[in-house]
């Protein structure tokens, strides 16, 4: 946020460069300021205001974080920054604060032209009385919990040029209205909840410079955005857009679409502009050929279009722009070799002692002959390639009549070759993922053990945006609870609202003071043990809130009164009352069994979910034991997983003379890989509707699968698929998802895949799925009440 204000203080000095010898402030404006103080509860930025500051002065009273200027005697531009730019984000201003009164208070400032008011905690919907600021040109309402569509009395302000309100919780489509904005050249909503449409209007913004609405819930196709002929910058990653790249003007500098659903190939025209710095449309769904001309723009600085399906070949003598200092090609379908002018730059490579080094270069998972095990094999991108229809499988071609003796000679030496072609892949293959394996570094336990919890944890900005995140989706903050409120929640753990005992302790399912359910875990510990020594679990457990886990909520330590240790620990999890997926698969009742479409959208969100134990959090979480029935779904059949390796119940088995876990979560050996295989078995019982109860059903069923995806026609296949879904699903679609479980229920570890790769997959299943049925509905996950913010931070991941 830091970076940004500096951007906003620049556009102020520029719009205010001329102002005359200051007055005396206005004393109703100098009241309206002490309020305006007062109403933010006294914030430590504003520590220096006093009845008797001079505003207007320009005394010791002004800041780089709090400080107003006037024109004559009255005040032209008002910053208060708060949280942000390293430091914790303040939490919401108090029940009693009301944000109607205060812009009724900021009104009385009517020459107000900029305002700067960020990470103050503000809360509540953007008022309608903001056109009562008339004057306003720049405003930045960033970094607070301002929530609600944006109101159409913004439309009524002429003369605004800027408008920022990142990090907030907005929600609703954007409004048509924002064409009506006569001079907007700066629209930024990043971090928000906005969902719908790009509407046509904001194509015709002739002012507009810079649209930035990335991490939002947009979707669709973009309009026509050439009309924009002053648009330099858009940024839109991390949305549900597309699928078809938005046709742009010719000035644009930066163009930020990553992370959405943009497929098909991109267009000729890209390689036409010659003003492009930043191209970023990794993490899409684009398939076809590679442009080498995007290396070689003359502005170019920054290109990533990692993680599509892109193919072609890399030559050494392609050539590169003069400018160019960041280039991510990796997780495509490229061969070839690596061109000269980046191979100084690679990640890997050594660069020679008189080649430019100054670029970074990654190139991973393609079919590349770097000489190093990065790269997949050449069958691999060619495999893929077919597999997704970006080239045709002349193989597949069956020989005419008249010519069918000599082509059965021919085949026969062909499959021979192909065979012992094939074994020395398969073995060379092997080989190499094998010694990957080895070489790969064991992930280690890294406790962050700190006496200053929670104040720690609360400075890490990434986990206080997904806080925010998770909150408005309606999962209270992560915070401590006190004995007496969980005794209250569980009327004295009576055991009525018991759900379940295990190894662990007891599960209490339980109603919080504000009506939120939840769902209580007792565990005992040792004794000697203070809440000091818990503090890096508690860390760990803290960040478990994830769109697709059951999120922890809080903890409490019940303390013996003699000594002060601690005899019992106490996590709150969210309740998910919709029951587990295996009710809405193979033991749901007709009309309650989930349709194909949902079954993809469920399997796509446990595998997030999996992604986020993975790599979310450090340490990782693996081994984690997942099965159908701890796959729990809320009232929008939003998929959770409902347990998982916490280190703490291992540890908490040990004190009480348990075993607990052979392995530590982030040792277990190919534990990641053994998430895998537990997926594939919840992906079995999704395609096939059978419930699945042991290991040998899991290799009958397996046998199935891989002489249904063998055999001729679309028969077999199909009656492999739950009849209650069957009909209702694209071959396709069928076939992307049998293949991907199969190769999540490989018996050698290092075959099976990557969670990336299986996400990817099962997105791609959607996709055509979506295709085949002509159907926009998103693809991915439930939609939600229009009262919750569907999207979370893995992606962050």
């Amino acid at each position: 946020m830091g970076g940004k204000n500096l951007v906003v203080l620049f556009l102020v000095s520029v719009v205010m460069a001329m102002v005359p010898g200051s007055t005396q402030l206005q004393a109703s404006q100098t009241w309206s300021l002490l309020k305006i103080q007062q109403m933010l509860g006294y914030p430590a930025v504003l520590g220096h205001w006093h009845n008797y500051t001079d505003f207007c002065y320009g005394g010791d009273y002004k800041t780089t974080s709090a400080f107003v200027e006037c024109y004559g005697d009255s005040v032209t531009q008002l910053h208060i920054i708060g949280g942000g730019g390293g430091s914790p984000t303040p939490p919401p201003l108090p029940k009693t604060f009301s944000i109607d009164s205060f812009f009724t208070t900021l009104s009385r400032l009517p020459d107000l032209r900029v305002l700067t008011l960020t990470g103050l905690g503000l809360w509540g919907p953007l008022p309608g009385k903001v056109s009562r600021l008339a004057a306003l040109e720049i405003v930045n309402v960033s970094g607070n919990y301002l929530y609600g569509e944006l109101p159409l009395a913004l439309s009524r302000l002429g003369n605004l040029q800027t408008f920022i309100a990142d990090d907030n919780m907005l929600s609703g489509e954007l409004p048509a209205w924002l064409g009506r904005l006569p001079v907007l050249a700066v629209l930024s909503l990043r971090n928000n909840s906005l969902e719908g449409t790009l509407p046509g209007s904001v194509s015709d913004m002739a002012s507009l410079r810079s649209l930035s609405l990335a991490s939002n819930n947009l979707s669709g196709n973009l309009p026509d955005m050439s009309g924009a002929k002053n648009l330099q910058v858009i940024d839109l990653a991390n949305n549900s857009l597309g699928p078809e790249f938005p046709r742009l003007g010719r000035k644009v500098a930066s163009v930020v679409l990553a992370g959405n659903r943009f497929s098909d190939g991109l267009p000729p025209e890209l390689a036409s502009f010659y003003l492009l710095e930043r191209l970023d449309v990794s993490r899409n769904r684009f398939v076809g050929p590679f442009m080498p001309a995007l290396l070689s723009l003359p502005s170019i600085e920054y290109l990533s279009v990692a993680g599509n399906r892109f193919t072609g070949m890399l030559s050494g003598n392609m050539s590169c722009g003069n400018n160019l200092k960041f280039v991510d090609v990796s997780s495509n379908l490229l061969t070839g070799s690596l061109p000269t002018c980046l191979a100084a730059g690679a990640v890997g490579k050594a660069a020679d002692s008189d080649s430019d080094s100054s670029k970074t270069v990654l190139f991973s998972a393609n079919c590349l002959a770097t000489g190093d095990d990065t790269q997949h094999p050449s069958p691999f991108c060619k495999n893929q390639a077919i597999a997704v229809g970006i080239v045709p499988d002349q193989a597949r071609r069956k020989p005419s009549g008249a010519r069918s003796g000599l082509v059965a000679g021919v085949v026969a030496a062909a499959i021979a070759a192909a065979v012992l072609a094939g074994v020395a892949v398969f073995l060379a293959v092997r080989k190499a993922s094998m010694r990957r394996a080895q070489a790969r570094p064991p992930r280690r336990l890294v406790e962050h053990a700190s006496s200053a919890y929670p104040s720690k944890l609360f400075a890490d900005a990434r986990y206080i945006s997904q806080t925010v995140k998770l909150g408005a989706l309606g999962i209270p903050a992560y915070r401590s609870f006190s004995l007496v409120e969980l005794e209250a929640a569980t009327n004295d753990f009576e055991v009525s609202n018991m759900m379940g005992q295990d190894s662990h302790g007891q599960m209490y399912r339980g109603r919080l003071s504000n009506g939120t359910p939840v769902t209580i875990r007792s565990l005992k510990v040792k004794r000697s043990q203070t809440s000091q020594s818990f503090n890096h679990h508690i860390e760990m457990i803290s960040k478990l809130r994830h769109r697709h886990l059951v999120s922890a909520l809080g903890h409490c330590f019940e303390y013996n009164l003699d000594d002060s240790t601690i005899t019992q620990l106490y996590l709150v999890f969210e309740y998910v009352q919709n029951g587990n997926l295996r009710g809405r698969i193979s033991q749901g009742t007709e009309g309650r069994k989930l349709t194909w479409v949902q079954r993809i959208s469920t399997a796509i969100g446990v595998a997030k979910g999996i992604q986020f134990l993975h790599g979310g959090i450090i340490p990782g979480l693996f081994a984690n034991n997942l099965k159908i029935t701890n796959i729990l779904l809320d009232q929008n059949l939003v998929a959770k997983i409902g347990s998982y390796n916490i280190p703490i119940l291992s540890e908490t088995m040990k004190s009480e003379g348990g075993s607990g876990n052979k392995y530590p979560s982030d040792s277990v050996p190919n534990g990641d890989k053994l998430d895998i295989f537990d997926f594939g078995v919840i992906l079995l019982e999704v395609i096939s509707g059978r419930p699945i109860t042991s290991i040998y059903e899991v290799e009958i069923m397996k046998e199935q699968l891989q002489s249904a995806l063998t055999a001729e026609g679309t028969a077999k296949r199909r009656s492999f698929v739950d009849p209650a879904v069957s009909k209702g699903c694209s071959d396709e679609s069928v076939k992307t998802v049998m293949e991907i479980c199969l190769r999540c229920l490989a018996k050698e570890a290092v075959q099976r895949p990557s969670v990336e790769d299986v996400l990817w997959n099962l997105q791609f299943a959607a996709q055509v799925q979506d295709d085949w049925r002509g159907d926009s509905r998103s693809s991915e996950e439930s939609p939600l009440s229009p009262s919750q913010i569907p999207r979370d931070l893995e992606d962050d991941q």
